[in-house]
């Protein structure tokens, strides 16, 4: 099943889901400012991103530019900041089986589905 890592406050996230229900596909939603992702489940999302952890990361966020820019910090360092702090976690992430994407632009989400 498509899985959906969704901020109904960000509006590229809202276009995601709207993306998503128009296609008919079962999909689940996962608010993962409610449900923070475990470190583990971050590492499996990243797997499939094929990305780096810091590629994951809003540094526009104030808590970004508060408390980690300007330092070097190892990949651990950073997956412990998403998981202490998810809004860092860059939005929507949409996974279907061993892939994923990040919906930005939202037709990244069309690769997958």
């Amino acid at each position: 099943m498509i899985k959906f890592y969704h901020n109904p406050r960000c509006s590229k996230s809202r276009q995601g889901l709207d993306l998503l229900e128009n296609t008919g596909k079962d999909f689940e939603v996962i608010k993962y400012l409610e449900e923070s992702p475990s470190k583990e489940e971050l590492q499996k999302i990243i797997g499939y991103l094929g990305i780096a952890p810091e590629a994951l990361v809003r540094k526009n966020e104030a808590i970004w530019k508060e408390k980690f820019r300007g330092k070097s910090l190892s990949d651990e360092e950073i997956l412990n900041a998403l998981v202490q702090y998810p809004k860092l976690i860059e939005r929507p992430i949409v996974i279907n089986g061993n892939k994923a994407v990040i919906g930005r632009p939202v037709e990244n989400i069309n690769k997958i589905i």
